[in-house]
């Protein structure tokens, strides 16, 4: 058998639900193996239709998408409302989302792991792929980060794309200057603060309430081009800015209360949105 291989052919930047960590923001990077028969151009698949097909279809897959487990035995389907759900977690709180069916993705085992997510690719990528191609193999894996990061979630409505989703999300570094010296101290400070963290914006927020057993809560909801979107989320589970919560805008926000922490210094933030691509703020 022949065999094609296209590393780093994309990054899927998505959200999923876990039974301990609540709401993660993930961003995986895409290999691809094929293999098969040689065509009649001596090919096992042109290289100008890898992006143009495999990686269409990864994307609109799992690309900023909630990855939903629907193996997990606490998970409460919402019979009022056919595009919601309840994600309860071990430690007693909960989790509401409801959205679109584009904005969501359900897997086929009990949690969300690489090889879960790479076989329900590997599925979608037969289908539309050529008879000669008989073997597809996705690996999915984390970029190598010397140094701090974060995994978050957010929602963006005002955008016109996919990022519009209120869930999905990034696992992403941050470097911290400070008069022109790089502070390891302040980067796992905020890798810390925002280990596994929603970014919600104070005016997408249409309720706050305190459950029973003491949890506090908090509701987003807001409507966008691909409709209506709702998430509650334990508040100790959630970071508010008060502008949205654009990569652009978390750069800066982080800045400015360095900024105040630290009148007297230079400060530098390169905030990373996924792998490779984020915002620079500087104060």
């Amino acid at each position: 058998m022949n065999h094609l291989f296209v590393d780093n052919l994309t990054v899927i930047d998505f959200a999923y639900l876990d039974a301990a960590r609540g709401l993660v923001g993930e961003s995986w990077i895409v290999d691809v193996v094929l293999g098969g028969e040689l065509d009649d151009q001596g090919m096992v698949f042109d290289f100008s239709n890898v992006k143009r097909t495999i990686k269409r279809v990864i994307d609109e897959r799992v690309d900023h998408r909630l990855v939903i487990p629907r193996g997990y035995g606490g998970l409460e389907w919402n019979e009022d409302d056919p595009h919601g759900f309840v994600w309860h977690l071990k430690d007693g709180t909960h989790i509401i989302h409801r959205a679109p069916d584009e904005a969501v993705v359900w897997l086929s085992s009990d949690r969300v792991v690489p090889s879960a997510v790479a076989a329900l690719l590997e599925s979608e990528l037969r289908a539309v792929l050529p008879a000669n191609v008989t073997d597809v193999e996705i690996t999915l894996r984390e970029d190598i980060i010397e140094g701090a990061y974060y995994h978050y979630v957010h929602g963006l409505k005002k955008h016109l794309g996919n990022c519009q989703r209120i869930a999905h999300g990034h696992r992403s570094p941050i470097r911290i200057d400070c008069n022109g010296y790089r502070n390891r101290e302040l980067e796992n400070r905020w890798a810390k603060l925002w280990q596994d963290i929603y970014v919600g914006s104070e005016e997408d927020v249409t309720q706050r309430w305190v459950a029973e057993d003491g949890t506090a809560y908090v509701a987003f909801e807001y409507e966008a081009n691909q409709g209506e979107f709702a998430l509650t989320l334990p508040e100790s589970r959630v970071y508010m800015l008060d502008s949205d919560t654009t990569v652009e805008l978390i750069a800066a926000h982080i800045a400015e209360q360095l900024k105040s922490e630290f009148p007297e210094d230079v400060i530098r933030v390169k905030a990373y949105e996924g792998v490779g691509k984020g915002a620079i703020a500087s104060r």
